[in-house]
């Protein structure tokens, strides 16, 4: 699986980037702009093909997803801490965590969660450079919920991670600082798809 988070700003062309992404096969896309607000994201939303809409994360404004045929919804770690989550039992949930510990306590409400950062952040510089998550990995015993590495992730180090035992990848700096995000997508779908 290969998840694509959007920068927190939004960029140019974003909209048609993210089609095409997932005209490529991308497999979800998790909407995080924690800047703008409600009006300005589903205006965000309506230039995503409709068509797609299902495959939309959304980390804010969950209150938006009846407009829009959205039944995902992310939770950062600390509202997990904070049950935020709770009232949403009829949605597809997934969260965020720092350490395989805290994974492994996570109960099958989850679908997912992101574990980062696998290598130093291409996006927040400085930030994993002495990550130890893919060797802490080993550790995992909880196989009830799918682990998806997150931070540092691009089309020369993506096979590495899938050497671990890990079902996915979120890619984030990788595609949204590239001059060619649609090209860095598919060469790292590429390495997947030959695994």
């Amino acid at each position: 699986m290969i998840i694509v988070i959007t920068p927190e700003e939004i960029v140019p062309n974003e909209t048609e980037i993210i089609n095409e992404l997932f005209q490529e096969g991308l497999d979800l896309l998790h909407i995080r702009k924690p800047f703008i607000n409600s009006e300005e994201l589903a205006n965000f939303i309506q230039k995503i093909d409709s068509e797609f809409h299902h495959q939309l994360v959304l980390h804010s404004h969950y209150d938006l997803a009846k407009d829009f045929d959205i039944s995902r919804f992310h939770f950062k770690e600390a509202d997990r801490q904070n049950n935020l989550f709770k009232s949403f039992t009829d949605q597809i949930i997934s969260t965020s965590v720092h350490n395989i510990e805290t994974f492994n306590e996570l109960n099958e409400e989850w679908e997912y969660a992101f574990i980062s950062p696998a290598f130093p952040s291409i996006s927040k510089k400085g930030y994993g450079e002495n990550s130890t998550v893919l060797t802490d990995i080993k550790k995992r015993n909880n196989s009830n919920i799918k682990l998806i590495a997150l931070g540092g992730i691009n089309e020369k180090n993506i096979n590495e991670i899938f050497e671990s035992e890990i079902d996915g990848v979120a890619l984030s700096g990788a595609i949204w600082e590239s001059n060619e995000p649609l090209n860095v997508f598919k060469k790292c779908r590429q390495n997947v798809l030959s695994q």
